[in-house]
């Protein structure tokens, strides 16, 4: 009965996995398609710039929304229709004749997206013990690098026979059929078949919370919830989650160009040197999600065992200026797969907020937090195309280093100590100045 009940747990984590698969395939399609629309309609660095920010600019913005949502809708419903209707903005990507045509679907895509991140992050809440999962979150994390390394080369090659049109019209369709598939086959703990009263059980006692519904009821104003969203804690968790995503933003829009315009790197050969660092971010979430696990079964404490991988993680990024003193193909990619490495050993934040906010209001602080990290994806794209000119990309490249030494330093000395905050329960002067690693 155990086995079983673990294979339930396991077809979880998968479910989120391919779903993960699906949502960075769909908005990182445009890097790979960047250079041949620049082609097709005539773009400046800054108006590429600009289509590569458009995402955010409603992805951001809906979190708050997005995770009350999350909150007050079942995680089945909700999270098979986002899957579809994102993706059928991504198909719709291919029929697009203008730049401003393709400005609007990426702010749809945006939108539709909204939801993925505070509904993983509610489910492994839901299904898996506090011990599990910084393992289940760099699992399905790792989802985000390993489907765009083995798919960006394909992705490509696909682009090659049918054009950009063509690509984009596959990604959406494929992603249609998965949330279909999603919609059949996930269950809440207490909805699902296949789990026994003894699982349940095991679950609820290392920390899960199996209800479907929460059992406070106390209506939030903007006082609770600016009360509960200017907690320390949170406030570090808000800035950390901004400077690791900074990185993985230049890897989702700017890296191909930066490879094939500034590099001058064959289009074809890109696609196989740029699925190694995502190889490096796919190896480094799983190395951070079960070193953080392992940690805490001997007996480390959850702050240590938590955030020092995230910590270490944002120093290994910040090397990605070493690619700025280097013109070796090879030494440029040495350090751009280090960063990513990095970036991925950060990308376990999500733990954090479980840990962290409290499960009634866990989707309102998810959603937060979502927004801090794709605010990000405005900020960044923008800026590299703001400070980067025809022929010198190194401001990039710093901009994008000097996130990660601000995302360590916050995680360190903002944070403080890890453990779940009261909701409604403003921190004291006493708890701060307590409030350490």
């Amino acid at each position: 009965m155990k086995d079983k009940a673990k294979k339930v747990r396991v077809g979880v984590a998968l479910l989120l996995f391919f779903t993960v698969v699906i949502n960075y395939l769909d908005r990182s399609s445009m890097s790979i398609a960047a250079p041949h629309i620049v082609s097709d309609l005539g773009l400046s660095n800054l108006e590429l710039g600009l289509l590569f920010s458009a995402f955010a600019w409603t992805y951001a913005p809906l979190q708050v929304p997005g995770g009350l949502m999350v909150d007050r809708f079942s995680s089945r419903h909700l999270y098979a229709l986002a899957v579809m209707l994102w993706s059928g903005a991504a198909a719709l990507h291919g029929l697009a004749t203008t730049i401003t045509g393709l400005f609007f679907l990426r702010l749809l895509l945006g939108a539709c997206e909204v939801p993925a991140f505070p509904l993983n992050n509610r489910i492994i809440t839901r299904w898996f013990p506090e011990k599990e999962r910084a393992s289940v979150v760099g699992f399905y994390t790792s989802g985000q690098y390993v489907g765009l390394a083995f798919l960006t080369p394909v992705l490509i090659i696909l682009q090659e026979q049918v054009g950009w049109r063509g690509m984009f019209l596959t990604i959406g369709l494929l992603g249609i059929l998965w949330g279909i598939f999603f919609y059949a086959r996930y269950r809440d703990p207490l909805d699902s078949k296949n789990i026994s009263k003894e699982e349940l059980g095991y679950i609820k006692a290392g920390g899960g919370e199996i209800e479907t519904k929460s059992k406070v009821r106390e209506k939030l104003t903007f006082r609770n919830a600016m009360s509960l969203l200017s907690n320390r804690k949170l406030v570090g968790l808000f800035i950390g989650q901004a400077c690791v995503t900074a990185t993985s933003w230049f890897f989702l829009t700017w890296f191909p160009t930066y490879l094939v315009k500034y590099r001058h790197l064959d289009f074809i050969k890109v696609g196989f040197l740029a699925a190694v660092p995502f190889l490096a971010a796919w190896a480094g979430v799983l190395l951070s999600g079960f070193f953080s696990d392992y940690l805490i079964r001997k007996g480390w404490s959850l702050g240590t065992a938590r955030k020092l991988p995230i910590v270490l993680g944002l120093l290994l990024a910040s090397t990605i200026v070493g690619a700025n003193y280097v013109d070796s193909p090879t030494l440029i990619v040495a350090f751009l797969t280090i960063a990513f490495f990095g970036n991925g050993m950060a990308a376990i934040t999500w733990s954090l907020v479980s840990s962290i906010a409290p499960v009634e209001r866990i989707g309102l602080v998810g959603g937060v937090f979502n927004l801090c990290g794709t605010a990000t994806g405005i900020l960044v794209p923008l800026g590299i195309g703001a400070v980067i000119s025809q022929d010198n990309f190194a401001p990039g490249l710093i901009l994008v280093g000097a996130m990660g030494i601000i995302g360590a330093l916050s995680f360190l000395f903002i944070v403080g100590k890890v453990e779940k905050i009261g909701y409604g329960q403003p921190e004291s002067r006493a708890e701060l100045a307590k409030s350490r690693m």
